[in-house]
C-alpha cells in the first residue's frame, strides 16, 4: 500500500465525521429539539426502538460481533487483526469516557424534562436517588403522564425509559454507534467498499435520531457525541497504526 492509498481512508474518514456531525449541529444551533414529536406507541417509534436497542447492553456486543463478522468475509486477511485491535481499543476508550462523563455533567434526560415541566418532578431528589429508586419514581411518573396528557408508550418503549434512568450528556449509544461505524469504515474504505461503509453510517445516523425521538437524549448530547466518537476513532486508528509500525522496525 502506498502513502497516497494510506491518506485516502482517513480523507474520506474525516468527511463521513463531518457529516455524521452536520444534523445534529444544525438541530442543536437551531434552537431544535425532537422530542415529543414522535408518537410514541406507533409503528415508527417501535422501529427506532429495534434500532436503539442495537447500541444497548447486551445487544450492543452482538452488533459488535457480527460488523467483525462481515468484514471478516469483505476485507483482506491482513486487515483483521488491525481492525479488531483498533475495534477493542475504541469501545474501551468510549465505555470508560461515557461512564465519567454523563455524572461529571449531570445533564436530565428530556423525558424527565418533560415529566418536571409537566408534573412538577424533582429534579435534584430524582437524580440524587438511587438507581432502583429512579426506576421506581419513573414508573410511577410515568403513569401519570398517560393519565393526564395524550402522550402514550408502547410497553417496550415504556421498559426503556424506565430502565435509562441515568443522565443525559453525551449520548452512549450514539457514541457507540459513531465510533465503531467510523472505525470499521475506515478499512471498509480501504478495501473500496463504499456501498457498505455508507450503510454504516446511515445506521450511526440514524441511532442519534432514534435517541432524540425517544425522548433520551438532546441534540447537544447527539453532537457531543458524535464529535468525541470520531476522535476516539482516529486515536485508536493512529495508535495500532503506529503499534503496527514500531513491531516493524
Amino acid at each position: 500500500m502506498t502513502r497516497n492509498d494510506r491518506l485516502n481512508p482517513y480523507a474520506y474518514l474525516l468527511l463521513l465525521w463531518g457529516g455524521l456531525a452536520l444534523i445534529p449541529a444544525a438541530l442543536y444551533l437551531g434552537g431544535l429539539s425532537l422530542f415529543p414529536w414522535l408518537e410514541l406507541d406507533s409503528i415508527k417509534a417501535q422501529l427506532l426502538y429495534g434500532l436503539t436497542s442495537l447500541g444497548t447492553a447486551p445487544y450492543g456486543i452482538l452488533t459488535v460481533l457480527a460488523l467483525l463478522l462481515i468484514c471478516y468475509l469483505l476485507l483482506p486477511r491482513k486487515q483483521l487483526v488491525p481492525l479488531l485491535l483498533s475495534v477493542s481499543l475504541a469501545m474501551g476508550i468510549g465505555l470508560v469516557l461515557n461512564h465519567f462523563l454523563k455524572p461529571y455533567f449531570g445533564h436530565p434526560r428530556p423525558n424527565v424534562q418533560l415529566l418536571a415541566d409537566n408534573q412538577g418532578l424533582s429534579l435534584s431528589d430524582f437524580y440524587q436517588a438511587s438507581a432502583p429508586a429512579r426506576r421506581t419514581l419513573m414508573a410511577q411518573e410515568m403513569t401519570k403522564l398517560t393519565e393526564q396528557t395524550d402522550l402514550s408508550l408502547s410497553p417496550q418503549i415504556a421498559q426503556h425509559w424506565q430502565h435509562e434512568v441515568g443522565f443525559s450528556f453525551p449520548s452512549g449509544h450514539t457514541l457507540f454507534a459513531v465510533t465503531l461505524a467510523l472505525v470499521v469504515s475506515y478499512f471498509l474504505l480501504s478495501a473500496q467498499q463504499f456501498l457498505f461503509t455508507s450503510l454504516l453510517c446511515l445506521w450511526a445516523l440514524t441511532m442519534g435520531f432514534s435517541r432524540m425521538l425517544l425522548g433520551m437524549h438532546w441534540p447537544q448530547d447527539i453532537l457531543a457525541a458524535t464529535l468525541l466518537g470520531g476522535a476516539i476513532a482516529l486515536f485508536s486508528l493512529l495508535s495500532v497504526e503506529r503499534w503496527r509500525a514500531i513491531r516493524q522496525d
